[in-house]
């Protein structure tokens, strides 16, 4: 059940991301051509994320009470929707329209996060959550690459009508193989909660406190680079969208290596206390180097984003499975669909951020991410010494 369970996760995850990885290499050039400034483009960024973070509880709380599988099919369903009126989006508010709507509907990977905690024992999480980082990562190889290349030909209707086909198996795939694994239901989850309650609620946990808090800023810098990068390597490299999505599918590839082989190996070496450390100064090295590379050699920017793809894929499982060991029994649905809140937040904030500084100068977001990120690697120390 165990192995079946996680191998129809995988898939759905895969199918998801690929979707989602399709329009990441020609939404901020796209949204240019729209009329959108630098500013609007870390808007944009932030009108998906500020959506995920009012309702990923909610999804969360809802998976527990009505169970893993109906959510997940609806998900999956206002995907398909957003996707079709992406293709449509010839105006800069429509486009804002699809990103408010997709973000409505993220509840994808609380729920798969709910899935593993129904099924996988505490001491095998991590690498059972890596696996799910791994479809993340197949997703990002194939999705951004082939994005850019249906964009080259077909242009942004054939990439979103694309999405939406994938999304059409997804949904098929799904109804007939992913079966409910909650065992007992809660109907004491608040369905329509304030967002900031939850964060506050679950904070009181001090060990929970500090993940929330290392994920927020890891995030916040994390989306700080995605949002912005896509103009950095077209304006400062001379990338075409085709190049940019095949940069994005490079970044899936280690995605998958790490998390989906490596990963059980990692955690087994150093444990996850000490993966937080690891994961918080790569990340925080990658993104500081990367817009100080000479523009006639982009071969040493794949190192940087070697180094952020490494600390990103040790980061994300491990933070997932700690959150679930110190979840309140019976709230590990809620408290992983809190978290992802808290990252939704941090996007919220972080493309924002990134796009105004951008537009200062084209370092900026980069330093400053950087920066933050190699600051929160302290508290995961911190929380490493108090939880040994």
């Amino acid at each position: 059940m165990k192995n079946k369970a996680l191998a129809v996760l995988f898939l759905t995850i895969f199918l998801d991301l690929m979707g989602f990885g399709l329009i990441i290499p020609i939404l901020p050039t796209y949204a240019k051509t729209l009329g959108a400034t630098d500013a609007l483009v870390g808007l944009l960024g932030t009108s998906f994320s500020i959506m995920q973070f009012l309702f990923a509880s909610f999804w969360g709380g809802l998976s527990d009470r009505y169970g893993r599988r109906p959510i997940m099919l609806i998900s999956i369903s206002i995907m398909i929707i957003a996707y079709i009126l992406f293709a449509n989006a010839t105006v800069l508010w429509l486009l804002f329209a699809t990103r408010l709507l997709k973000g409505f509907g993220a509840a994808n990977l609380s729920v798969a996060q709910a899935y593993i905690s129904d099924v996988v024992p505490k001491e095998d999480r991590t690498k059972a959550f890596g696996i799910i980082g791994a479809a993340f990562g197949l997703g990002f190889i194939f999705g951004p690459s082939i994005g850019g290349v249906l964009n080259e030909y077909y242009g942004v209707q054939g990439v979103g009508y694309f999405a939406a086909m994938l999304g059409g198996l997804n949904l098929v795939l799904a109804y007939f193989f992913l079966h409910e694994t909650l065992q007992e239901k809660s109907t004491s989850v608040e369905l329509f909660p304030n967002p900031f309650k939850d964060i506050l609620r679950f904070r009181s946990i001090s060990e929970v406190n500090a993940l929330f808090t290392i994920n927020f800023v890891y995030i916040l810098g994390f989306s700080m680079m995605q949002i912005t990068s896509t103009l950095l390597w077209a304006e400062h490299f001379g990338l075409s969208e085709m190049h940019i999505g095949y940069t994005f599918a490079y970044i899936g590839l280690l995605a998958v290596v790490i998390q989906g082989g490596l990963i059980g190996y990692f955690n087994t070496w150093f444990g996850e206390r000490n993966l937080l450390i690891l994961g918080t100064v790569l990340v925080a090295l990658g993104l500081f180097s990367m817009p100080f590379v000479p523009t006639d050699q982009f071969y040493f920017e794949l190192v940087s984003l070697t180094l952020l793809s490494f600390g990103n894929a040790l980061l994300t499982p491990t933070v997932s499975s700690l959150l679930t060991t110190f979840a309140p029994e019976g709230a590990q649905g809620k408290i992983l669909g809190t978290n992802q809140s808290v990252g939704s937040l941090a996007r919220v904030v972080g493309p924002a951020i990134g796009g105004l500084v951008y537009g200062w100068h084209y370092t900026y977001p980069y330093v400053l991410s950087g920066t933050i990120t190699l600051v929160v690697s302290v508290l995961a120390l911190r929380l490493r010494k108090r939880m040994y």
